[in-house]
C-alpha cells in the first residue's frame, strides 16, 4: 500500500489533471507539472508547478493553462494548421495567435467557465511581459495584439488590463487594414480550415502577403487540372486508335470528316485565344507548363540556404523570469554575489574606468553662443559689465555613442559551468549598469538547448524512421536576461538564473548569433554593437551524430560572414580558453575567465574611442591572444 502524500497541493493537481483529460476528450493524455515553461505535444500537457502554499495566483494560472491546452487538443488539427501555415516568421506568429484565440473562443461557447480561467492565464502573461507598461505600438507585439483582438471580437469579453493595452495600441491599424475581412469572423470559428484561410487573408491585409508562401488550395487545383488534362489525353489517344482501326470507313464519309476538321480547328483557335488571354493577365509566368511540385520553402537561415532544421516546434525564446520563480531568482542572485565577492572590486574599478572614458567624450562636446539652451554662467560677467549684451546659452552636443545599443550574447553551454559562467554573469551585470549610466541601451541574451543529446525534436526524428541528414536535431532555448529597454535594476535578479542547476546544456552558436542579429536589426538606434562571449565551438551531440562533422561550425562561419559583410551591426567576440579569432574578424582570446572583465572593458571602450590609433591598438590584442 502506497504511503499517502503529505503535500496539500497533490489532491488539487490530481483533480485538475483528470479534468483536463475530460475537457480534452482524451483519456490517454499525459498531464504533468513542472517548473519549466508550460507546453504541450500531441500526447502530453505540461502545466505550471503548484507549490504547497497553493496561492490563488498559482491555482488560477494552472487552471487557465490547463483549459487553454485542453481546448487546443480538442479543437485544433495539426494537419490543417500545417497545411495553411505561412512561411515568414511574422506571418506564422499572427497565424498561430489567431488560431489559439479561435479554439479558446469555441471552447468558451460550449463551456463558458473556461473563458474566465483563460483570462487569468492571459493576465499573468501580460503582467510578466510588462504589457501594461507599453506606451507605443512599436513596442507591442503585433501578433499578440491580433490574437487578443480575435478573442475579444469572438467572445465579446473584455481583456485583462495588460492585454487590453496591447490590443488597443494596434486595434485601429488592424481594423483599418482588415476591417472588411474581420466582419466574417463569427462564420469561420467552428471550421478550422475556413478559419485558416480567413487568417491568411487577414495577414495579407496587414501587409505580410509576401510571407504567406503558395496557396495550398491553388496547388490542389493545379494538380486536379493536370489530372483532368491527363484523362483528356488518354481519351484522345483512344479515339485516335479507333479512327485508325476503322480505316476506310472514316475515309468513306468526306462530309463528316470535313465537319470534324472544322470543329477541331475552331477548338484549337479558341484554346490559343484562351492561352493568349491568360498570358496577357499573368505576364510574369514563364513559357512552358506550370511546375507540378510546389516551390522550395524559404530557407531557415539567411546566411546559409542549405542549413536545415528537422523540427523547430519545441524551440523557445523565453524571458529569464519565466524559467524560475521570483524567490528562486533572488536566491540564485544572492549566491552569485557571494561567489564573486572577491572579484567585484576589480570588475567595478574597470567599469569605472570605462565610464570615465565615455563621460570624458560626453563632457567635452559643447556648443557656445547660442540663442537658447543652458545659460552659460561663465559669460554672465559680460552682461553685468554691459547690460545691453544679450545672454549667452550653450548646449551639449549629442555624442556618437548616445544613440547606441549594445547586446551581450552569452554562451550558456555546459562547458561554461562553474567559475566561467559566474564571471560572465557578473561582468555582464556590471557592464550593463555602467553603459546605462552613459545612456547606452544594453541587452543581455543567453543561448543553450532544452535537453542533452536531443530533445523532443530527436524523439520525433526517431518516430519518423530516422531520415538521413535531418539537420539541427535539438530544441533551442534562447533566453532574454535583460531586454534593451528594461532598466538594469529590474533585470538584475535575472542574471542569477545562470547559477540554476540543469540550465546549461548544449550550444548551437550559429542560430543564436543569427537570432541576436535579427533582434538588433529591429532596434531604432543608429549604432548597434554585438559582443559574443563563448568558450568553444558549437557542439550538439544529437545533431553532429547524424550530420557532417562540421555542420554547426560551417553555419556559424556563414552567419559571422553575413553579419560582418552587411555591417549593420558591429561584431566583437571574446573567447574564454578557446581561440575565437579563427571565426571572428574582431576578437580576443583570454586564457583565464578572470581576465574577462578587463577584455570586455577594453573592447567596449575601444568601440567608442574617437582616436583611431587607440582602436587599432586594442584590435591588435586578438593577434597577441
Amino acid at each position: 500500500m502506497s504511503k499517502p502524500s503529505d503535500n496539500p497541493a497533490d489532491p488539487f493537481k490530481k483533480a485538475l489533471a483528470e479534468a483536463t483529460k475530460v475537457l480534452a476528450d482524451d483519456a490517454e493524455l499525459s498531464v504533468s507539472y513542472s517548473v519549466d515553461p508550460a507546453g504541450q505535444t500531441s500526447e502530453t500537457i505540461r502545466l505550471p508547478q503548484v507549490s504547497r502554499r497553493m496561492t490563488r495566483d498559482e491555482v488560477l494560472l494552472a487552471r487557465g493553462t490547463a483549459d487553454a491546452f485542453a481546448l487546443r487538443h480538442k479543437f485544433h488539427d495539426e494537419g490543417v494548421a500545417a497545411r495553411y501555415m505561412p512561411q515568414g516568421q511574422m506571418a506564422r506568429d499572427i497565424y498561430d495567435a489567431m488560431e489559439s484565440a479561435r479554439v479558446e473562443a469555441v471552447g468558451a461557447k460550449y463551456m463558458p467557465g473556461t473563458a474566465g480561467n483563460i483570462d487569468a492565464k492571459i493576465s499573468d502573461e501580460a503582467h510578466r511581459k510588462g504589457y501594461d507598461q507599453i506606451k507605443s505600438s512599436a513596442d507591442a507585439p503585433l501578433a499578440t495584439a491580433a490574437g487578443y483582438l480575435i478573442r475579444h471580437l469572438a467572445t465579446g469579453r473584455n481583456l485583462p488590463k495588460g492585454a487590453e493595452n496591447v490590443m488597443s495600441l494596434w486595434r485601429g491599424f488592424i481594423e483599418e487594414q482588415a476591417g472588411g475581412t474581420l466582419e466574417n469572423l463569427t462564420d469561420m470559428l467552428a471550421d478550422q480550415q475556413a478559419f485558416a484561410k480567413f487568417a491568411r487573408q487577414v495577414i495579407s491585409d496587414l501587409g505580410y502577403a509576401d510571407q504567406l508562401g503558395d496557396d495550398p488550395d491553388a496547388l490542389d487545383d493545379d494538380q486536379e487540372d493536370e489530372a483532368e488534362d491527363g484523362s483528356d489525353e488518354d481519351q484522345e489517344q483512344d479515339s485516335t486508335g479507333n479512327d485508325e482501326d476503322e480505316g476506310e470507313e472514316a475515309e468513306g464519309t468526306p462530309e463528316q470528316t470535313q465537319e470534324e476538321q472544322q470543329d477541331q480547328s475552331q477548338a484549337e483557335i479558341s484554346m490559343d485565344e484562351q492561352a493568349d488571354a491568360e498570358m496577357g493577365e499573368e505576364t510574369e509566368m514563364p513559357d512552358g507548363e506550370a511546375p507540378q511540385e510546389p516551390p522550395t520553402p524559404m530557407p531557415v537561415s539567411d546566411a546559409d540556404p542549405n542549413y536545415t532544421i528537422f523540427s523547430s516546434e519545441h524551440d523557445e525564446e523565453i524571458s529569464a523570469e519565466d524559467l524560475a520563480e521570483p524567490i528562486e531568482l533572488e536566491r540564485l542572485r544572492a549566491y552569485l554575489d557571494q561567489q564573486l565577492e572577491p572579484l567585484k572590486g576589480a570588475v567595478s574599478r574597470l567599469a569605472n574606468k570605462l565610464q570615465r572614458r565615455l563621460q570624458a567624450q560626453q563632457n567635452r562636446s559643447w556648443e557656445f553662443d547660442l540663442e537658447e539652451g543652458i545659460l552659460d554662467a561663465g559669460r554672465l560677467a559680460r552682461v553685468v559689465s554691459n547690460p545691453t549684451t544679450p545672454l549667452s546659452f550653450k548646449m551639449e552636443k549629442d555624442t556618437e555613442f548616445r544613440d547606441t545599443c549594445v547586446t551581450l550574447l552569452l554562451d550558456n553551454s555546459g562547458s561554461m559551468r562553474g567559475r566561467p559562467i559566474s564571471i560572465a554573469a557578473i561582468c555582464a551585470d556590471v557592464m550593463a549598469r555602467t553603459l546605462e549610466r552613459c545612456q547606452v541601451k544594453v541587452e543581455i541574451l543567453g543561448f543553450t538547448t532544452k535537453a542533452w543529446k536531443g530533445g523532443l525534436a530527436r524523439e520525433k526524428w526517431l518516430a519518423e524512421g530516422r531520415p538521413a541528414t535531418p539537420g539541427r536535431l535539438n530544441d533551442l532555448r534562447h533566453i532574454v536576461y535583460k531586454s534593451a529597454d528594461a532598466p538594469w535594476r529590474r533585470a538584475r535578479p535575472n542574471l542569477g538564473l545562470m547559477m540554476k542547476e540543469g540550465l546549461l546544456k548544449e550550444n548551437i552558436d550559429g542560430e543564436a548569433l543569427e537570432w541576436a542579429h535579427r533582434r538588433m536589426l529591429a532596434r531604432r538606434e543608429q549604432r548597434k554593437v554585438l559582443m559574443v562571449i563563448s568558450d568553444g565551438a558549437p557542439v550538439d551531440d544529437s545533431t553532429l551524430s547524424v550530420n557532417p562533422a562540421n555542420y554547426l561550425e560551417k553555419h556559424l562561419r556563414d552567419v559571422i560572414a553575413m553579419v560582418e559583410k552587411r555591417k549593420a551591426v558591429e561584431l566583437v567576440a571574446i573567447g574564454i580558453g578557446h581561440d575565437v579569432t579563427r571565426y571572428y574578424e574582431r576578437a580576443v582570446t583570454i586564457t583565464d575567465a578572470e581576465q574577462l572583465a578587463g577584455a570586455m572593458t577594453e573592447q567596449l571602450a575601444s568601440l567608442f574611442d574617437t582616436d583611431p590609433r587607440k582602436r587599432a591598438r586594442v584590435t591588435g590584442m586578438r593577434k597577441a591572444g
